[in-house]
This record gives structure tokens, C-alpha cells and sequence, in this order.
């Protein structure tokens, strides 16, 4: 720190309430002066006079802390003037006392008040009904708009559906089998013990056929769906978004939902029932594979029993969730791509609720289905 020259600023504070300022007030020579000054006596009836004689230097700071000095000494009734202080300073002086008077007449700048667990749950919950609410609304649009597509055939996009066709349904192949593939296998490996046990080793068949056809096979097909092709399709409408694409086409009388949306919904509705009668195979042939090494179950006898274990309900029951569960990942897929808004962080937090959104909405949807078969004993 520079040294302060001639010396550092003082008040000095009479029997008659008189205050003597001396040294340079700057913002090195200030020291503890501005603490000084706010907690010096109000002055009495009298008020007494300021002399600034002594200030030799004075700067930006030094004159907003005089500043504060003479508006205190005013406020509490004494006059607001200062004697003895150098013309040149006291154009600093006046400049600071401007902007403190104008600062004076500002509303208060409000505290910021961390807003209670009780407060924080309410909002997060009307944020959770406004979004429901606007989902609902979304539906509806794109309800309608598939009903008018409907009507006008000549409206559906072909090379677009074809085009969705091929990127979630051919592309995802691989994945899709080889993760069904891999479960069955660990169904029939987790059942093998215990079927051992008691002899019931052709029972793999019944334990493999039944929970990969009307469960597993349809639920980690739409998850796979939702993590891979639902998140694109957030990513790619709130990329649009983020762009202004999406008005520019409202701006050109182009739908975006029948351009967007419909394209993606009519091909995921035809590919997944697709894709879940794959992973029903590979999921089975896993189960066979695994009881061959595990239990030694042929082939044939494992063929055998699976046809009697499994009847045509069972794998149309699989078969008839995975257009709901499309339906599902369509529309959170591209309802939160159309909300997208900012820049590419609003892209990427959008894309994860998708997906956490889609995976979630489709467990529970399969929870529905479970519980509405059984009741309809099926």
C-alpha cells in the first residue's frame, strides 16, 4: 500500500460539536475514518460547523464518505455545509453529494429471501400441474392435427416416415438384440438354480417364454427406444427451436406438428411392435442357449414345452403394449423439444427430462397394463 502523504485522514470532534477533518482522504489514507464517522453523535440543537481546512488530498472515495458524513449531520438537523475546503475539492464533493441524494430517492433494493421447503414443494408442484397441463394440450393438438391428416391422406409426409422408419427401427436392430439377447439369457440363469433344485428343469421354458414375451421384451424395447430415438427427437426440435426454425415455419403457414411429429409417431407406432417381436426371438433364444448349458435342456424338448407354456394371449399381450408405449415416447420426445428455449443448455436439459420422462411414463403405463390384465384374468 502507497504511503499516505502529508497524513492520513482524522476527525477531530470538539466539546461544542464541532468536527475538524484533516489528511488526505483517499482511498489509501482513509483507514478506519468511515467507521468514525457513522458512529459519531448525532450533533446537537446547536449542530456545530464541519471544517475541512486540513484536507489536503480528496478523491472519488474520500468524497463519498464526506458525503455520507454531511447527509448523517443534515438528517439529524444540523446544517449540511462544510467550511474551509478547497474549491477544487469541492467540486469532487458536490458531484459525490448528487449521486448520493439520487441514490437517496431509489426504492430500496429488496432482500433476497430463500424461500421455505413448504413454499419451494408448492412451486415445484403448480410447475409439475402447468407442465401436465400443457402436455394434455399437446396431445390434443396433435390429436387433432392426425385426425385432419387422416381425412387428407395426401397430407402424410411418406419420405419422412420412411425416413424415422430407418433410424428407429432398422438402426436399432443391434442394440435391441443383443440386450434382449442378454436378458433372456439372464432369466434362464437366475431361474436355473432353483428349478434344479426340484427337478423342474423343462420348466425354463414357461419361466423365459412368459416373462420375455408379455413383460421383459416390450418394456427394455421401449426403454432402449426411449433413451436412443426419444432423445434425438428432443435434441433435434430444440435445436429448431433454439434457431427460430420452428417460426420461421409458422411464419411460412407450415405445421410444425404435422411436419415434426406426425412423421416420427405413425413410424414408431409400426416399428416397435416390430422391434419387440425381434427381441421377443433373441430373448428366447438366450433362454435356450443358457438352459442347453445350465440344465441340459435340448433344443426340441425346449421348443416343446415353450408351445405349450405360451399361448397366443401371452404374446399379443406384449405385442399390444408397444404401440402405447410408442405413442408415449413420441410424444414427450417432441413435446419437450418444442419447449426448448434459450440456448444449447435449455437443449440438453430438455433432452434429459425426455428421457427420464418417456422411461418413467412407460414403467407406469406397463404397471397399468399389469394390473388391468389380471384383472381381466388374461
Amino acid at each position: 500500500m502507497p504511503p499516505c502523504a502529508p497524513l492520513p485522514a482524522a476527525i477531530a470532534l470538539s466539546k461544542s460539536d464541532e468536527l475538524a477533518l484533516s489528511g488526505a482522504w483517499t482511498a489509501y489514507c482513509l483507514g478506519d475514518v468511515e467507521r468514525l464517522a457513522a458512529s459519531l453523535p448525532a450533533p446537537g440543537q446547536a449542530g456545530g460547523s464541519v471544517t475541512a481546512a486540513g484536507i489536503e488530498q480528496l478523491d472519488s472515495v474520500g468524497a463519498w464518505v464526506l458525503a455520507g458524513l454531511l447527509a448523517r449531520r443534515q438528517a439529524a438537523g444540523a446544517g449540511g455545509e462544510i467550511d474551509g475546503l478547497r474549491p477544487e475539492f469541492g467540486k469532487v464533493l458536490d458531484r459525490a453529494r448528487q449521486r448520493l441524494a439520487l441514490l437517496a430517492g431509489q426504492p430500496p433494493v429488496p432482500a433476497v429471501v430463500r424461500p421455505t421447503m413448504l413454499a419451494e414443494v408448492g412451486g415445484r408442484t403448480l410447475a409439475a400441474l402447468a407442465q401436465a397441463t400443457a402436455l394434455l394440450a399437446f396431445v390434443g393438438q396433435t390429436a387433432s392435427i392426425l385426425a385432419g391428416s387422416l381425412r387428407q391422406p395426401a397430407r402424410f409426409r411418406g419420405r419422412a416416415i420412411l425416413f424415422n422408419i430407418r433410424r428407429a427401427g432398422f438402426d436399432a436392430l443391434p442394440i435391441v438384440g443383443l440386450l434382449s439377447f442378454l436378458l433372456g439369457v439372464v432369466v434362464a440363469y437366475q431361474g436355473a438354480d432353483q428349478l434344479r433344485q426340484y427337478g423342474a428343469n423343462i420348466f425354463v421354458a414357461d419361466l423365459v417364454g412368459l416373462s420375455m414375451l408379455r413383460e421383459f421384451a416390450p418394456l427394455i424395447t421401449a426403454i432402449i427406444v426411449a433413451g436412443r430415438s426419444g432423445s434425438a427427437y428432443a435434441a433435434q426440435i430444440g435445436t429448431m427451436a433454439v434457431t427460430e426454425e420452428i417460426d420461421a415455419m409458422r411464419t411460412l403457414g407450415i405445421i410444425p406438428e404435422e411436419l415434426l411429429v406426425l412423421p416420427k409417431l405413425l413410424a414408431l407406432l409400426l416399428v416397435l411392435p416390430l422391434l419387440t417381436v425381434f427381441a421377443d426371438l433373441l430373448g428366447v433364444l438366450g433362454g435356450m442357449l443358457m438352459a442347453h448349458a445350465r440344465l441340459d435342456v435340448g433344443f426340441a424338448e425346449f421348443a416343446e414345452r415353450f408351445v405349450k407354456a405360451v399361448s397366443v394371449t401371452a404374446y399379443l399381450v406384449g405385442i399390444g403394449k408397444a404401440p402405447v408405449f410408442a405413442a408415449i415416447i413420441v410424444i414427450i420426445g417432441c413435446f419437450q423439444g418444442f419447449r426448448t428455449a434459450g440456448g444449447a443448455d435449455s437443449v440438453g436439459r430438455q433432452t434429459t427430462r425426455s428421457v427420464v420422462q418417456s422411461i418413467f411414463l412407460v414403467i407406469v403405463a406397463d404397471a397399468l397394463f399389469s394390473v388391468a390384465f389380471s384383472a381381466l384374468d388374461l
